[in-house]
């Protein structure tokens, strides 16, 4: 058996029991270093989404920076994981759940000052500022706009992840070349041409990118399932994030 009919044929409990937001929940109710960690992969690599949600609730670049550092302070101190459970589900709901309380708490406080104690994820305002620039004006609600969001950020994080494994590999140049097939527009380029660009047969290009989309699949489930508290979840999140997508 090769080392990628290994990678599919692993069940999903093999790699699902170490996943971030299982470990946070598993973890919550101690003095965890290693649930402190995981949850804070998991904020830095999804804090643009609730970024995105404070500045579609009205709030200034400025307010919704500090906002959402003060917001991720909270979350991080030891002593929240304390109000987390299983049964809190997925990490997407949780977070945007904690994120609405806190900006009730914060709208009732009408607080003046300069919120948070510096930064405690590594925030960039100026890339923040520049992707919301780009968001569409229309009657979506925050929630929808914060769905879409969270959608794509779990998308780069697993292209960036796929990118990774190639670089290491010594496969940049051929990731560069078949990235494009990842997406809807793989038909734009015929597999004679790319063949002939890449100087290989046309069947080793066809397995290639065979190999790339199955291995495109497998770290989205993968990073799905760093999101939710069950396996049987991982489905209906993968159900979720597509609607997400196409909303």
């Amino acid at each position: 058996m090769t080392s990628d009919d290994t990678a599919a044929a692993r069940p999903p409990q093999a790699w699902f029991v170490t996943t971030h937001w299982t470990v946070v929940l598993a973890a919550a109710r101690s003095d965890s270093t290693r649930a402190q960690v995981s949850l804070a992969k998991l904020c830095q690599t999804y804090w643009y989404p609730l970024y995105a949600f404070v500045r579609r609730r009205g709030c200034s670049p400025p307010d919704a920076e500090d906002l959402t550092q003060e917001f991720f302070a909270r979350l991080l101190e030891k002593q929240a994981l304390a109000g987390i459970s299983r049964e809190k589900g997925r990490f997407r709901s949780f977070l945007l759940t904690a994120l609405k309380h806190f900006l009730v708490d914060e709208w009732k406080k009408a607080r003046r000052e300069k919120r948070g104690g510096g930064q405690v994820i590594s925030l960039d305002a100026q890339e923040a500022e520049s992707r919301y620039a780009l968001e569409p004006v229309d009657a979506r609600t925050p929630e929808t706009i914060f769905e879409q969001n969270w959608a794509l950020a779990l998308l780069d994080t697993v292209f960036d992840a796929l990118r990774r494994e190639h670089e290491a590999a010594g496969k940049a140049g051929l990731f560069a070349e078949l990235k494009f097939c990842l997406t809807g527009r793989r038909s734009a380029v015929p597999y004679t041409e790319l063949a002939a660009r890449l100087k290989m047969p046309e069947n080793t290009v066809k397995t290639l990118v065979h190999r790339l989309r199955q291995r495109y699949r497998e770290l989205l489930r993968q990073e799905v399932a760093n999101t939710v508290a069950h396996p049987n979840e991982v489905e209906e999140e993968m159900r979720a994030l597509f609607r997400a997508l196409a909303a």
